[in-house]
C-alpha cells in the first residue's frame, strides 16, 4: 500500500500543523517545547527534593535534636510500652504524631509550624515553661487526634483485626461496645499511653476512659 504522503509531504503537513508551529515557536529565546521540557524536568527535581526534606523531618532523630523534645517528652517515652515491649517494636515520634495518608501528613507539616515559631521565640525553652503549658499542648494533640479519628494509632493498630479473646475482659468488652461502634476513638481512652497525662484536675470534665489518675511529674532542671 503505497504511502499517502511522500516524505516532502509529511514535511510540508508537519511544518503546517497549528500544534508544531506552536510547539516550536521561540518564546523570546526558547521554543515552547524546550521550556515544557524544561519545566517537566524542574517539577520532577521540586517534588523530588520536596519529599526528601519532608521525610528527613519525619524522623525521630528530626524531632529529638531540639531538646525541649528531646529533655522532656522523650525521656517519658522511654517508660513506655511503646518503647520496650516483648515484640520488640518500637514506636517513634512520627509513628504517633504524623499520620501516613499524604493529605493528612500535609496538613500536620502545616500545623507543626506552629512548633517552629515556639523553638524560635523560646515558649518551652526551659523545664518550668513546658511543665506550664504542658496542659495546653496535650488538649490540642488530644483534639488533633479525635478530630482525624486517632490515623496515627491506626498507622500499627487496627480494631478489626484485634483478637478479643487474647484481651484483657475489661479492654475486650470497651473495645466491642465503643471503638468498634465508633462511639470512642482510641486517644479517647490512651491519653497517658506514651507521655505524662498533665495535672489533669486543671482540665474541666477530663475523662481518659477509665478514670485513672494523671502520672506523677519527671523532675530535673
Amino acid at each position: 500500500m503505497s504511502d499517502p504522503l511522500p516524505p516532502r509531504g509529511r514535511r510540508s503537513w508537519l511544518i503546517g500543523n497549528v500544534w508544531y508551529r506552536t510547539a516550536t515557536r521561540p518564546a523570546v529565546h526558547f521554543s515552547l517545547l524546550f521550556l515544557t521540557l524544561g519545566g517537566f524536568v524542574a517539577g520532577v527535581a521540586f517534588w523530588g527534593g520536596f519529599n526528601t526534606a519532608m521525610e528527613a523531618a519525619n524522623t525521630e532523630s528530626f524531632c529529638i535534636s531540639c531538646h525541649e523534645m528531646r529533655d522532656n517528652v522523650y525521656r517519658e517515652l522511654q517508660g513506655t510500652i511503646h518503647w520496650t515491649n516483648r515484640s520488640g517494636v518500637r514506636a517513634t515520634c512520627p509513628d504517633c504524631h504524623t499520620p501516613h495518608p499524604w493529605t493528612l501528613k500535609i496538613a500536620r507539616k502545616m500545623q507543626a509550624s506552629r512548633e517552629v515559631w515556639a523553638k524560635l521565640f523560646g515558649t518551652i525553652d526551659t523545664r518550668q515553661k513546658f511543665l506550664e503549658r504542658r496542659t495546653l499542648m496535650a488538649q490540642r494533640e488530644w483534639a488533633r487526634m479525635t478530630a482525624n479519628n486517632s490515623a496515627e494509632c491506626r498507622n500499627c493498630h487496627s480494631a478489626q483485626s484485634m483478637d478479643f479473646t487474647k484481651q484483657q475482659p475489661r479492654a475486650a468488652a470497651v473495645h466491642q461496645a465503643r471503638l468498634l461502634t465508633g462511639e470512642r476513638t482510641c486517644i479517647d481512652c490512651h491519653k497517658g499511653i506514651a507521655h505524662l497525662l498533665p495535672k489533669t484536675e486543671e482540665i474541666e470534665g477530663f475523662d481518659d476512659g477509665d478514670g485513672s489518675p494523671s502520672m506523677p511529674e519527671l523532675t530535673g532542671p
